[in-house]
């Protein structure tokens, strides 16, 4: 499997590779002969849905040195039985009106790279020699099945200085030998409260968002249509159930299979939607654990850690009482009334003209005609990513636990 640097070095494999490390003692301004900055070490990881790239350098780097700097940090992908490189993952810099570092991909044929497209990805400095990146196989064209991989630090070879005698080279390679990863299909069995037990909004900082919906599932559009609309997106979403709708609307539970398939979150909307804080502790309990019994049964095995309360309403005790029962209370901070059928414009700009880093916005997929949010739900989301914002569910946004199988 030497032959994939080899190869690469020979036919230009990383030439569209964009991200630029920072200059470092011996690097020099661009002109200047120098050596690829080496990798201490790199790992590719499953952590449930997603895949999860970690890179750390000898030296710090900088993923806006782009220009000057004529370096590459890549993700080199084969199928687990080709010597053949069919895909690359590549660090670039920040977009406009960002400040997070992207990942960009292309396809790979032969020694040849495709045209770069920007990557649906989380990109977190842990300092500043390191890097994380996490994406779904799909971003990539994958499946959860087997892959080889091996990151590579590449100098274009204008700027590199020749090989010494007995070392040295235009690449550095982490693993030496392309190194295999087995994936599995994740199958989410659940999540673990902790924090506030009672939330309206995530972490100020940073530009996540939170999508979600409440009251379903329903027919009126049938609730897969949402599914679909946010996975062709690549957006995962928060869907706060009622669990006598359940069996009626999706009696195989196959939809809210799909939701946990895609990476969507399922949550708690009690068992009838009656008003939960005016019912007695008995009825609480019962509208509460009603509903964890019907989502669990259709999704074969989960179990939910949030829940909404309908209409809003709430109280210290059921708060508390909601807590016991490994649930914490969701509400929220962008409320575009989609129930009142304002139009699509209407939900459209509401939301829009409203978000912020670490909003959770609650829209209807239930409960009434909701072909006015449906439709509005692509423009959003194609502007809010536009402005930078990454889509989180609610428990990922809180940091929550995921349990899998």
């Amino acid at each position: 499997m030497r032959g994939w640097v080899t190869g690469a070095c020979a036919g230009g494999l990383l030439v569209a590779a964009v991200l630029a490390l920072a200059s470092a003692p011996g690097a020099g301004a661009a002109g200047r002969a120098s050596q690829p900055l080496p990798i201490q070490v790199a790992s590719l990881v499953q952590n449930g849905h997603q895949i999860v790239w970690q890179v750390e350098m000898t030296q710090p780097f900088s993923p806006g040195a782009l220009a000057r700097a004529h370096r590459a940090l890549c993700l080199l992908l084969e199928p687990p039985r080709s010597d053949a490189v069919t895909g690359e993952v590549c660090l670039a810099g920040p977009a406009k009106r960002s400040s997070q570092p992207r990942l960009l991909y292309s396809k790979v044929s032969g020694h040849h790279s495709g045209p770069q497209q920007p990557l649906l990805a989380t990109v977190a400095r842990t300092s500043s020699r390191e890097l994380s990146a996490s994406f779904l196989p799909s971003a990539v064209g994958l499946g959860y099945s087997d892959l080889r991989w091996q990151a590579v630090s590449s100098l274009r070879a204008s700027a590199c200085a020749p090989p010494a005698p007995g070392g040295g080279s235009c690449f550095s390679a982490y693993p030496s030998r392309p190194a295999l990863l087995k994936l599995h299909v994740p199958v989410l069995s659940g999540c673990v409260a902790s924090g506030p037990s009672l939330v309206y909004h995530g972490p100020l900082k940073g530009r996540e968002i939170a999508l979600t919906f409440d009251d379903g599932p329903w027919s009126d559009p049938p609730t897969i249509d949402f599914v679909h609309v946010l996975a062709a997106a690549h957006v995962p979403a928060t869907f706060f159930e009622i669990g006598r709708q359940i069996p009626l609307y999706d009696p195989t539970g196959s939809v809210e299979r799909k939701m946990l398939a895609d990476g969507d979150m399922i949550g708690d909307h009690s068992w009838s939607h009656p008003d939960v804080a005016a019912l007695s502790p008995a009825g609480q309990r019962a509208q509460l654990l009603d509903a964890v019994d019907a989502i669990r049964h259709a999704t074969r095995g989960f179990t939910p850690c949030l829940w909404r309360p309908p209409y809003g309403d709430i109280s210290p005790s059921l708060i508390k009482l909601a807590r016991s029962l490994g649930l914490v209370t969701v509400m929220w901070n962008v409320d575009p009334r989609d129930w009142a059928l304002p139009g699509v414009n209407a939900i459209y700009d509401d939301v829009i003209a409203n978000a912020h880093p670490g909003d959770i916005v609650i829209q209807h997929f239930g409960g009434g005609p909701r072909e006015e949010t449906l439709a509005a739900l692509p423009r959003e989301i194609a502007t809010l990513r536009r402005r930078g914002y990454q889509f989180v569910t609610v428990a990922q946004m809180l940091g929550l636990k995921l349990v899998y199988r």
